[in-house]
């Protein structure tokens, strides 16, 4: 089981002992596919050096043979890795692969973000504190980075964009557009002009739900979408049947007195 080179999530050159079990595992991830339970990081007290197998408290290098554990250690979520630029978030309570100055911590989203997002993002407060709705992994402790949403949502950017890649463009959660579609929303009104609905139905109406500005509208109807009145997104759904509108009947022409 031991290795110089560490596993497949990260490279270092000594093995956990785990708190739970007391088996020995390169990492936390490795333990967790192997049992049947999970390991505390923060409650590791040992490490076996990989090298010369001594048993030691975890530190940074080997106390019997100087072997390097790790270029980057975290004596708080004793993470030994390849030096990725990593920063120990002590609100997250986590490390996070930086650089720290390129990311900042939004106490209310309970997240570290990309700096470009302080001013630029919507709050959900503990956001972080959830699955992923995509692959339903833990967003919070995830070591991909997280994608946030016009409407404040998370999922991994993987995640978001495999999901982009099948041709779906709403937040699994809300429904909410998750790009700027205003440019396709545009073409959706050049492919209606161009599409006119038969004679039977060119006239009927339909009520509409909009997933981008919660707007309640009667628009009319078309195959290819309805479009919102309030905000011209065509991300809406039916909320009801057809309504015709039916000629109104003619009054009776007046007939000649005999």
């Amino acid at each position: 089981m031991a290795t110089s080179v560490g596993c497949e999530h990260y490279v270092r050159n000594c093995l956990l002992k785990a708190p739970c079990c007391d088996k020995v595992y390169i990492c936390r991830l490795c333990h967790d596919a192997a049992e049947d339970h999970q390991m505390d990081r923060f409650l590791v007290k040992e490490v076996q050096c990989s090298v010369c197998n001594t048993v030691q408290q975890p530190q940074q290098t080997c106390q019997e043979c100087k072997v390097i554990f790790g270029e980057y250690y975290c004596n708080i979520c004793h993470l030994f890795d390849k030096d990725k630029n990593q920063y120990h978030c002590q609100p997250c309570g986590i490390c996070r692969i930086g650089p720290s100055e390129k990311y900042f911590h939004c106490d209310k989203c309970n997240l570290c973000l990309a700096a470009d997002l302080k001013t630029n993002h919507k709050c959900v407060e503990n956001v972080s504190r959830q699955d992923c709705p995509v692959c339903m992994e833990d967003m919070h402790t995830s070591r991909i980075g997280a994608h946030v949403l016009p409407c404040g949502h998370l999922l991994h950017r993987t995640c978001f964009d495999a999901m982009f890649q099948t041709g779906a463009y709403r937040c699994p959660l809300c429904m909410h557009s998750a790009l700027d579609m205003k440019h396709y929303w545009k073409q959706m009104d050049n492919d209606i002009a161009q599409t006119p609905m038969p004679t039977e139905y060119q006239d009927a109406t339909v009520k509409i739900i909009c997933n981008d500005c919660q707007n309640h509208c009667t628009v009319p109807f078309h195959v290819l979408g309805m479009k919102c009145s309030g905000c011209g997104s065509y991300n809406t759904a039916q909320d009801g049947g057809l309504i015709q509108q039916h000629e109104q009947p003619q009054e009776p022409e007046p007939q000649p007195e005999p």
